[in-house]
């Protein structure tokens, strides 16, 4: 009898009036696309437009399986419009502007050399993935909206447009770094006055004339890349073009990957080659937001600001990109916060044990320099060019 009751349950459950979820259509698919190594960042395009992979039936928010032609895969990861994930974590990514969807590391080591995809056997899949530059990706929906708060707390937009900005220094994400004991008027930030991609370099370039800029720590080119730049039809940064012609812009190259010795040696670097010239200085990237946000945090650590007074400048840039501040957006303010420019701060004090909030992180800024092979003297004449 009670197995009877029990099976009358289970038909009625099984029938009530609760609403059926829409079945997920596994099916749905890319299969054999070809794949590029994008080597400035460390990711692999799928060779598809975000706006064709969305028509498909994709959607930002979803949880895809990405699977390259030897058997290595990203199971369970979120496709994203942005680097929604922590440092570390694999994503797809349509990021707006990109030719083709991406996966990635974030802030994490090259997909294409951790995983060696040019290699011709594996015995780790992760580490050792036996993918070459004609090696073919198929990416297939695991479940649907999966990863959809996410998206929709973090999915912020910028345009590139001057007339949207209230002004030319907001547009140009270009500022006076004043926190800690860095003296006014001694070091800046701001997007590429040289890289015009987004519009803003022409812009930049007045600004850091008008701020009579005498020594540029250029965080994502080489010196190939700037000439490229500099041949474009619509360069137009002359006060750039003269610093970098008299030997006072010193390109490194850094990677997305903060968590790398590499990234930490080339920093050194830069400011042994920084110092060797008097200031003001400026410090850029692209956007002048990820490597310059790091960057930045790093110095001004060095330089005795305070946990609150690095994270108050490194959320400036989202104030003058996307218009989100604590007051405005802050849910996404704290999202933010918490993901980017907290996470850096406690990866430079790497110690559970100390709070990072109340610790004084020139301590920890020293060290990661010593480590990153810069010698005492030399972080000490660094310091007496923009410190009080």
């Amino acid at each position: 009898m009670k197995k009877i009751l029990m099976i009358l349950m289970a038909i009625l459950i099984c029938t009530g009036c609760t609403p059926k979820e829409e079945p997920v259509d596994h099916t749905l698919a890319i299969e054999d696309y070809p794949t590029i190594h994008e080597t400035e960042f460390g990711g692999v395009y799928i060779e598809i437009t975000i706006d064709d992979f969305n028509e498909l039936g994709f959607a930002f928010g979803d949880s895809v399986d990405v699977e390259f032609s030897n058997g290595y895969r990203l199971e369970d990861i979120p496709y994203y419009n942005g680097y929604y994930v922590q440092a570390g974590e694999p994503l797809l990514v349509g990021y707006p502007g990109y030719d083709y969807i991406k996966a990635a590391i974030n802030y994490g080591d090259d997909l294409w050399e951790t995983g060696k995809l040019y290699a011709s056997t594996a015995n780790n899949l992760w580490l050792q993935a036996a993918l070459d530059e004609h090696c073919t990706a198929t990416v297939r929906l695991r479940e649907k909206a999966k990863y959809l708060a996410i998206q929709g707390a973090r999915d912020i937009h910028y345009y590139d447009e001057r007339e949207r900005y209230e002004s030319d220094t907001v547009f140009a994400n270009f500022r006076n770094i004043r926190v800690g004991n860095i003296k006014e008027n001694s070091l800046y930030r701001s997007a590429s006055p040289c890289d015009n991609s987004h519009q803003r370099a022409h812009y930049v370039d007045a600004l850091i004339s008008n701020a009579k800029i005498n020594g540029i720590l250029n965080l994502s080119d080489d010196e190939d890349k700037i000439e490229g730049y500099i041949e474009k039809e619509d360069f137009q940064s002359p006060y750039f073009l003269s610093l970098y012609e008299n030997g006072k812009v010193f390109p490194i190259a850094l990677s997305m990957n903060y968590l790398s010795d590499v990234f930490a040696e080339k920093i050194a670097q830069g400011l042994i080659m920084l110092e060797t010239i008097e200031g003001p200085y400026l410090i850029h990237c692209t956007e002048g937001k990820d490597r310059t946000g790091f960057v930045c945090m790093l110095v001004e650590a060095l330089c005795g600001a305070s946990y609150q007074g690095i994270a108050d400048d490194y959320m400036l840039t989202y104030a003058n990109y996307y218009d989100i501040t604590k007051e405005k957006e802050p849910d996404k303010y704290q999202v933010i916060l918490e993901q980017n420019i907290e996470a850096m701060v406690k990866f430079l004090v790497n110690d559970d044990n100390v709070d990072y909030k109340t610790a004084d992180l020139s301590i920890y800024a020293r060290n990661y320099l010593l480590n990153a092979g810069m010698e005492e003297a030399q972080i000490d004449a660094f310091i007496s060019r923009i410190c009080e």
